[in-house]
């Protein structure tokens, strides 16, 4: 079954097949929760409690409260511990996979749902961790579309594989066909919108990682 992630309120302009796997051969998934990857990360930086408290300005009580489950920590304070932990937001809501997986099959693609966009987002890393990249496979339907414009540090390619996408950088718009491909950067505005009458699918790839 797929993964998936929902991700809320994230507010986008703030510094927030080639080889098969045999099938004796299985991925060991544990899943954890957002206090113990807290906990393993903490440790596996070589930091006290104290020390985490002081690169994210909460208190050492409240992120041991975080570690042991007792509270739930909201976007922004995850935002916060994450920069200090040096992962990515989006780690904390996708199961850790033993030995991140150099070939995923399309089955093990992680699904992301972002609130205002109407697309079938899937992300083609388990584990954005310390990467420099985030790819994507993106379906958009008829009339799906990302939210209004929005910008974020970095650079954005994709390559059209089939369908019709409208990508608007800055104040130009692009009709991009099948096979076509497209760079800029995340700093200027963008936004993208399927008017076409098919579905368009979109292999997309941000760097550094936005979530």
């Amino acid at each position: 079954m797929d993964s998936l992630v929902r991700l809320k309120k994230l507010d986008y302009t703030k510094h927030y097949h080639f080889k098969i796997t045999p099938p004796s051969v299985k991925l060991m998934v544990v899943t954890l929760s957002i206090g113990q990857k807290v906990n393993d990360w903490r440790k596996a930086k070589g930091l006290t409690l104290q020390q985490l408290a002081q690169k994210t300005n909460l208190t050492a009580g409240y992120i041991s409260q975080v570690e042991n489950d007792k509270a739930s920590p909201s976007i922004s304070t995850l935002k916060k511990i994450s920069h200090a932990l040096e992962v990515r937001i989006i780690d904390f809501f996708a199961d850790e996979v033993i030995n991140d997986p150099k070939v995923l099959s399309q089955d093990q693609w992680t699904k992301v749902l972002l609130p205002g966009w109407k697309a079938d987002v899937r992300q083609l890393v388990h584990i954005v961790g310390t990467k420099r990249m985030q790819p994507f496979y993106t379906t958009i339907p008829p009339k799906g579309r990302s939210r209004e414009p929005y910008a974020h540090k970095g650079e954005e390619f994709g390559i059209v594989l089939k369908g019709d996408l409208t990508l608007t950088v800055g104040e130009e718009i692009y009709e991009v066909r099948p096979m076509t491909s497209f760079y800029y950067s995340s700093l200027l505005p963008h936004s993208w919108v399927n008017n076409g009458t098919k579905p368009c699918c979109v292999i997309w790839v941000i760097t550094p990682p936005a979530w």
